[in-house]
């Protein structure tokens, strides 16, 4: 069987081996969760209730402020304990709403309905919206903005991203192994609700086992398909996993709706496919809790706002003192500064790695060997782009492609000089977009 891939790319180690044979383990409801107003991209949501006032688990406790914006849901019962700044898994301050449990996770009530498929696409919409999801793969796009594309951008497409090439995380991994035809049905849901004739779902090739239970569950079926994927990093980036699955090519500032794809996250699947069948919020999600210094790496289906510091107590703490903890993956996720940060409907691993894996190097004069222009999936030069910002030519740094960078990372990986590509170009970004906002 031939691997498909994309042009570039590079291929870290995947450090997969501590978390991938955890089974996805409950965890119990937490004291307390910190649910973040700004858990996607857009607008952030706003609170529709108060200090003081009792919720139940699943109940709307923020309304999105636009368009492209999201509902926020409780994740336990209990009491909203406050409504101020806590840590996101970012690194940064923002905006949450604190809830302390009452013990008794009490829920809304939910609605089976074994015949969901026979929804009119607009229920579909309306469920997947009310149940607030959104790209759960770190991108964190509402997903009924992303199911409504325009009427001249027919979608015949869908492609599942099962790929989870970030090195360490195992979340999509156990979730394709444990609940494959919660992820089918999903699946089938997408497909009606953009109407795409043909779904495909793209694993990478060291993930085997998830790969032969897939093409096992859509055997005899010609609308699906299971495609096996190259080892390569960055392969479950949006445009490179099209390119690699399809053959289509996202033009550059384009979005996958112009070749006609639209891209989802298994998890995000299986969170349609619930919200579509019971109409479930999205208020728990796998998380990969793991690393070197973890004592016992877990897969965890937790409540959304549970504390990264209480995860890792249940993971029986740490073996060794903590060189760096990081939100997500190491290629593209976030260094934290403590474990107070809570997960986010996008938090698909906490890495923890010791002193010596997380050491600092020294940055040197650029060589000009051009490795990040060999393996740039972008096709892009980025230390033309990392010096033009250097220099504050925002002009240049544009022209030589700024806003086609996807940050991840792999200039960095490979140069030799230990220059902080990816830092230098999401400083060019920030810089940019303070630019247009005063134009």
């Amino acid at each position: 069987m031939r691997l498909k891939t994309f042009p570039g790319g590079i291929h870290p180690h995947d450090q997969k081996h501590y978390s991938k044979s955890a089974t996805i383990r409950k965890y119990p409801t937490p004291n307390r969760v910190i649910i973040h107003l700004s858990q996607h991209i857009g607008a952030p949501s706003s609170p529709i209730v108060e200090v003081g006032e009792s919720v139940l688990k699943g109940q709307v406790i923020a309304e999105p402020s636009g368009f492209v914006s999201l509902m926020q849901h409780a994740s336990i019962s209990g009491k909203v304990s406050k409504i101020g700044k806590f840590m996101h898994p970012t690194g940064a301050m923002s905006t949450a709403i604190e809830i302390t449990s009452d013990g008794l996770d009490q829920m809304v009530a939910l609605d089976d309905n074994e015949n969901f498929m026979e929804l009119p696409v607009e229920s579909m919409k309306e469920r997947i919206a009310n149940a607030g999801i959104c790209g759960m793969g770190g991108a964190g796009f509402p997903s009924h903005v992303k199911l409504s594309p325009p009427a001249d951008k027919p979608i015949d497409v869908v492609v599942l991203n099962g790929v989870e090439c970030e090195p360490y995380l195992t979340s999509d991994y156990r979730l394709m192994l444990e609940r494959a035809e919660d992820i089918l049905h999903g699946l089938r849901v997408i497909m009606k609700v953009t109407g795409a004739k043909k779904g495909m779902i793209g694993i990478e090739a060291n993930k085997p086992d998830a790969i032969a239970l897939m093409e096992n569950l859509c055997a005899g079926r010609k609308d699906l398909e299971v495609v096996a994927l190259k080892l390569q990093y960055p392969q479950g980036a949006e445009k490179q996993l099209i390119f690699a699955a399809t053959g289509r090519k996202v033009p550059a500032g384009g979005l996958p709706m112009a070749v006609g794809v639209v891209v989802q996250n298994v998890g995000t699947a299986v969170a349609i496919y619930e919200a579509i069948r019971y109409q479930k919020p999205l208020i728990e999600r796998v998380i990969s809790v793991t690393g070197s210094v973890v004592r016992k790496p877990q897969n965890f289906l937790a409540p959304i706002g549970t504390l990264y510091s209480e995860l890792v107590e249940a993971c029986d703490g740490t073996s060794a003192p903590i060189g760096k903890a990081i939100s997500g993956g190491p290629m593209m996720g976030f260094a934290l500064p403590s474990l107070d940060a809570a997960m986010t409907k996008g938090s698909s691993g906490l890495v923890l790695m010791n002193k010596h894996e997380a050491r600092s190097m020294e940055e040197h004069t650029c060589l000009r060997c051009a490795r990040c222009v060999d393996i740039c999936p972008m096709n892009l030069m980025p230390s033309m782009i990392a010096n033009a910002v250097k220099y504050n030519d925002l002009d240049m740094a544009v022209k030589a492609g700024l806003n086609d960078c996807i940050k991840c990372g792999s200039c960095a990986y490979v140069c030799p000089a230990h220059i902080r590509l990816v830092q230098w170009i999401d400083t060019g970004k920030i810089r940019f977009a303070e630019a247009q906002r005063k134009k």
